[in-house]
């Protein structure tokens, strides 16, 4: 993600002050060959960021890093975009206190594409009450996380146009399935960038909600949009959909 954004950041219209991939946010040393050689300056520390001259940090890095970035970005008085996944409650608090100085947006997913797909899922799962509602994701082998943070997200989705609580797979004798449940199923293998199925079932119809990812510049392009919007904010969170200009 670092070297798609990097390579994109141009078209886009925004400018690259440095690439930070310091050893204690877990920077991968191919990683930094792949940034240095487009000509970006790479740094090692995170309080770069406070002379970095920028407007905006973009967080592509591991869950345990996130607090670490969120905290830097406060310090910094800068904006942050952070599309880091798996990420545990400390760095949910971290981006809460760091939105208190500072405009920051995180999201499990950058894509334009998803988010639409979640503005769906919440009409249809509003509009079809009836409807049972089951959750499909596919990912590849390498992924550590499960369900995606695409998929959670969709669950939040449709969560908002019904009350419901999720059910993670379902083995041995469950029983019927009940009404107030959204099924969700994670799939792992090859090298699937992301599928991500909502599946609206009714008596005689179903309807079927499907976003495919084919190339990782979804979210660099994402991202990249959100930096170019977030910029000058006044302090607190923010959702791709606020750049995207539907309903928060």
């Amino acid at each position: 993600m670092g070297r798609a954004i990097v390579r994109l950041a141009r078209d886009a219209g925004v400018e690259i002050a440095c690439a930070i991939a310091a050893t204690d946010v877990g920077a991968d040393v191919g990683e930094l060959a792949g940034i240095g050689k487009s000509g970006v300056s790479v740094v090692s520390d995170l309080a770069a960021l406070a002379s970095a001259r920028t407007d905006v940090a973009i967080d592509f890095t591991g869950a345990a890093a996130t607090a670490a970035v969120a905290d830097a970005a406060a310090r910094a008085k800068i904006a942050l975009v952070s599309g880091t996944t798996g990420i545990d409650d400390a760095a949910r608090a971290a981006l809460d206190r760091a939105a208190a100085t500072v405009p920051v947006l995180w999201e499990a997913n950058m894509s334009a594409g998803v988010h639409a797909l979640a503005d769906l899922v919440r009409r249809a799962a509003a509009a079809l009450g009836g409807f049972d509602v089951e959750i499909v994701e596919a990912h590849h082998r390498l992924k550590v996380d499960a369900p995606s943070g695409t998929a959670l997200l969709l669950a939040d989705a449709a969560r908002e146009g019904r009350d419901a609580r999720l059910v993670h797979g379902r083995e041995g004798r469950p029983g019927a399935r009940k009404s107030d449940e959204i099924g969700m199923h994670a799939v792992r293998g090859g090298d699937v960038i992301g599928d991500h199925h909502v599946h609206f079932f009714g008596d005689g119809e179903r309807i079927e909600l499907t976003h495919r990812a084919t190339s990782r510049d979804v979210f660099a392009h994402g991202a990249l949009r959100a930096a170019k919007w977030i910029a000058g904010k006044p302090a607190g969170r923010y959702r791709m959909r606020d750049v995207l200009g539907g309903p928060r």
